[in-house]
């Protein structure tokens, strides 16, 4: 079952100072955004709890956005320990993120 979880400027800090944590930020009038729900839902069943996958709504929360400096959608960041230390632009394949969540493990 997926375990994606929606964070907000309030969680934020909380969910992703400690552990490995992959950041879709996306809109739901986003087509792109639409098609990567689906590979998310994959990546979370298939790494369990090793990481968190998660998804801040960039209309929801635009300070994230723009800490982040998100100008297209969907964007992509893998976080560890509260630090960025990755970034991907557009849909992405399930392969290349969780091979790069696997070597950030």
């Amino acid at each position: 079952m997926s375990s994606v979880i929606h964070l907000t400027e309030s969680d934020f800090a909380e969910k992703t100072s400690k552990g490995l944590v992959l950041i879709d930020f996306w809109a739901p009038w986003c087509g792109p955004c639409k098609m990567l729900g689906p590979i998310l839902d994959e990546i979370s069943v298939k790494v369990g709890e090793k990481a968190l996958i998660a998804k801040i709504n960039v209309d929801e929360s635009p300070k994230l956005a723009q800490q982040f400096g998100v100008r297209s959608i969907p964007a992509i960041f893998i976080v560890k320990d509260g630090v960025k230390i990755e970034q991907f632009i557009g849909v992405q394949d399930k392969g290349v993120l969780v091979k790069a969540l696997e070597k950030n493990m």
